[in-house]
């Protein structure tokens, strides 16, 4: 094992509390009644030699629903996957070009409710060796590396706001150069963040 793969296990095997984008925004939480909807997102460690980095999308500003927004590779659980890590494994290959033979999943992190009315559960997978993206035409915009440690630093994080549906929203950001990661994506980072600080 490498010393990125130990602390990184280390780090999973800690507790870790709920994750959503409620956590700031208690206000704004739906009725709990509300069924939400499956989904997976791969959270891509690529272990090289100039040390680990984070594999991100940047999403088609052609998209209906978060266009040009940054995001782990992944989506909905269909109903022939079966179950959310191999929806994790399908929606990364055809994202980003990734084989499921390439990725080495060692842990999840806690599901992560949207306010879209999604719980996602986010899959910790390591990458070994050369890898040539290959962004989905249409859906992906840019496929690009962000450094391990510049996201597993919770100084790096920032709380911002914004407005949504006439209401004033929370959420954290990790920005990193040209990209403003925020939303969704910076929440269940700043999770991991936390356990590795700990």
């Amino acid at each position: 094992m490498t010393e990125t793969e130990d602390w990184l296990c280390a780090a999973l095997a800690r507790p870790a509390g709920p994750s959503s984008d409620f956590d700031l925004n208690p206000g704004i939480r739906p009725s709990a009644d509300k069924p939400l909807r499956p989904a997976a997102v791969l959270v891509p460690v690529w272990l090289r030699p100039e040390g680990a980095g984070l594999i991100l999308t940047k999403r088609s500003s052609h998209l209906k629903h978060h266009p040009g927004q940054i995001a782990f590779p992944g989506g909905k659980v269909d109903p022939t996957d079966a179950g959310p890590e191999t929806a994790a494994l399908r929606e990364t290959r055809e994202e980003i070009g990734l084989p499921p033979d390439r990725v080495d999943i060692i842990g999840t992190l806690p599901v992560h409710e949207t306010v879209t009315g999604f719980a996602i559960t986010p899959y910790v997978g390591l990458i070994r060796g050369p890898f040539d993206p290959m962004p989905e035409a249409g859906e992906v915009d840019e496929v690009f590396t962000v450094p391990l440690a510049h996201v597993l630093s919770p100084s790096r994080f920032a709380i911002e706001r914004r407005q949504w549906m006439g209401v004033w929203r929370r959420y954290y950001a990790v920005p990193y150069g040209p990209y403003y990661i925020w939303g969704a994506t910076a929440r269940i980072l700043r999770g991991l963040a936390d356990r590795v600080e700990t």
